[in-house]
């Protein structure tokens, strides 16, 4: 692979004017802050509307300006200092986030890599600028961001900081892991690191068909690395008050929740760009219309599947409840790195068996033996554990733990059991209980009597 990276032709790239590049820069970043402007309203409606409430209504038609206004508002506050941080660094935290969510964009193609686009008479390309490592740049960058949220909780001199911003890197190391595996995926499938080649090799069909176990690997993981509901245990106000922000206010928190959606905007970007097609028009439109790859079109097309990632973002916030930490540090290294690496290994086996010249029926044939094989390797040792489980000697009876003896409730110790939880009978099970209902009889009674007293 490493000859081919370094036969790539990125040419075109690097050619521009410096004013020009300039103006990519500038479109990249307001392209980013408009996005997440509007990503806030949207998303607070969206939650509304699925709990039955009506959100924000006031500022601006439809509320559209709600988020400029709570923008201005964190602005005009009082800026705090806690007393016990770190100062230095306490202040260069936010910073630490918020520029790294930024840098990402320069590599994400928003169009064809073909000089098909004119900007005051000037030919060009509809990205920044592309490498040919484009996608170990991302990664790399988003690493980065991590230690603005670890130094922001170790420098606050508080407990909860400290303990949110521990999660957040243990969260990221767990999810690194499997994001970087489904990226290899995409790298062996296209040959390419490069964005705008990984776009182009998906001319015939996207790579969601092709790698849909990458897709789905790279969809958990891209939550759990921008700390979003269901995955936002470092930010957890129901045991760390609010994280790693706590102790921030003003325009420093304003650049943490600002660093948070402009990742939510980046990871979208690089899940269209790498398994959705990137800028390329969706299927049915591209029989039909020619053109529809071509001039600013594809733009368009981009800004659709990024709003549709970010809408299963808010889908999942107002669905899902947060999930234990044990929980998820069990779904990243019992589950996402395990499932990765094995699909890693079938994706390099069918791709060696292609370069061999073998065909479809032999490759399926081989993928579809080795998964049989794994199945029935797991089968076979589910069973032995299962005969050793019943086969061992009878455990000794625990004692019922009682978690409120002393007055409020503990945990239990290890080899301590709690108390079954009842559980509520089945429907046919329970008695009708008629409540306020009519008895005929005393109602009788009482009509004879007031009768005959009358």
């Amino acid at each position: 692979m490493s000859a081919y990276l370094a036969a790539e032709d990125l040419s075109m790239f690097g050619r521009d004017p410096w004013w020009l590049v300039v103006v990519k820069a500038v479109f990249c970043f307001a392209f980013l802050m408009v996005t997440v402007l509007f990503s806030i309203v949207w998303e607070r409606k969206v939650v509304a509307w699925m709990q039955l409430r009506i959100g924000p209504n006031r500022h601006g038609p439809w509320g559209m300006l709600q988020s400029l206004a709570d923008g201005i508002k964190l602005m005009l506050k009082e800026d705090l200092v806690v007393k016990r941080a770190d100062k230095v660094v306490y202040v260069l935290a936010p910073v630490v986030a918020a520029i790294p969510a930024f840098m990402a964009i320069a590599v994400i193609p928003f169009g064809p890599a073909g000089n098909e686009i004119s900007i005051f008479g000037h030919r060009t390309t509809m990205q920044l600028t592309d490498l040919p490592i484009a996608m170990l740049y991302i990664l790399a960058v988003a690493s980065v961001g991590i230690y603005g949220i670890v130094l922001a909780g170790w420098s606050s001199g508080s407990t909860y900081p400290l303990l949110g911003g521990l999660r957040s890197c243990a969260q990221m190391i767990s999810y690194e892991i499997a994001m970087g595996a489904a990226f290899a995926s995409v790298f062996l499938y296209s040959g390419s690191m490069s964005t705008s080649r990984i776009v182009e090799a998906q001319a015939d069909r996207w790579y969601i068909l092709l790698l849909p176990v990458s897709f789905i690997l790279y969809i958990v993981t891209m939550v759990g690395e921008t700390n979003r509901a269901p995955f936002d245990m470092p930010e957890s106000e129901g045991d760390l008050v609010g994280g790693f922000n706590t102790e921030y206010s003003s325009i420093k928190f304003a650049m943490f929740m600002l660093a948070e959606y402009v990742n939510m905007v980046t990871v979208s970007a690089v899940s269209a760009t790498l398994f959705l097609g990137g800028w390329r028009t969706p299927w049915p439109i591209s029989t039909f219309w020619e053109g529809a790859n071509h001039g600013w079109w594809p733009l368009l097309w981009f800004v659709v599947k990024v709003q549709l990632l970010l809408f299963f973002f808010i889908w999942l916030r107002g669905t899902l409840p947060r999930v234990r930490y044990d929980q998820l540090m069990k779904l990243g290294w019992k589950v996402l790195i395990p499932v990765s690496v094995t699909w890693l290994m079938l994706v390099a086996t069918v791709r060696a068996l292609r370069n061999e010249n073998y065909d479809f029926a032999d490759i399926a044939l081989y993928v579809g033996g080795g998964v049989l094989a794994l199945l029935l390797v797991s089968f076979v040792a589910d069973m032995f554990r299962e005969k050793n489980r019943t086969a061992g000697p009878p455990a000794a009876q625990e004692p019922v733990f009682d978690p409120m003896a002393g007055g409020f409730p503990v945990p239990p110790l290890p080899g301590q059991q709690l108390p079954p939880v009842p559980r509520r009978r089945p429907r046919r099970e329970r008695e009708l209980i008629v409540s306020g209902g009519a008895d005929t009889v005393s109602d009788g009674t009482s009509d004879g009597k007031e009768a005959s007293d009358g």
